[in-house]
């Protein structure tokens, strides 16, 4: 079973947040492979289906976005699957808006849902695909930036918005269906790039 996790907070007051961006990935896959989000067996909603013969269990964690790390953990646990069999997405501030960054690994960057991962996996061994949300919006100060991705996108950002989402949710299936080594060839290149 391969794991697809999206990062995000619950609760419809953080809908359509920036933070909320991996959460939107992974409904876009659902969208597609035509499956339906319930409670899962933690704290976290799965959506199983089946890509490329392959078994594959999309998750949003429940937990929050610090405490990401026990929703993680709680799905290998029941899924019976090992860290290298995960894929974790959210958004990155500190990269340009629609830019996707795929890594077999790395540290946390900042980010307090994967930093609550690698704690609690005790690893930072897994795929992770960082989705951009940098703009002109962004306050100077950075003790502003947690209130910036609490926010929803502004109206000029949603067509961008629209355009990651639907990249980004490429990128999941093809990381399922192709292995890392090819999604990282075709989608950590401009979009101008991969169109050719």
């Amino acid at each position: 079973m391969y794991l697809v996790i999206g990062l995000g907070n619950p609760g419809r007051q953080y809908e359509g947040t920036r933070h909320n961006l991996g959460f939107a990935i992974v409904d876009a896959v659902a969208d597609v492979v035509r499956c339906e989000f319930r409670p899962g067996r933690g704290d976290y909603w799965a959506a199983t289906c089946s890509l490329n013969n392959r078994d594959v269990a999309l998750l949003k964690p429940t937990t929050f976005m610090n405490d990401s790390g026990i929703a993680v953990v709680q799905a290998l646990e029941h899924y019976q699957a090992l860290p290298r069999e995960l894929l974790v997405v959210s958004d990155d501030f500190q990269l340009p808006l629609g830019t996707l960054r795929l890594r077999p690994r790395g540290s946390d960057g900042g980010h307090n849902g994967m930093a609550s991962i690698i704690y609690h996996l005790q690893s930072d061994e897994f795929a992770r695909l960082r989705c951009g949300i940098g703009s002109a919006f962004m306050p100077g100060d950075k003790s502003s930036m947690t209130q910036f991705v609490l926010d929803r996108f502004q109206p000029e950002e949603l067509p961008e918005v629209r355009a990651l989402v639907l990249r980004a949710r490429d990128a999941c299936i093809s990381v399922v269906s192709e292995g890392l080594g090819p999604t990282m060839s075709r989608f950590n290149t401009p979009r101008d790039r991969n169109d050719s």
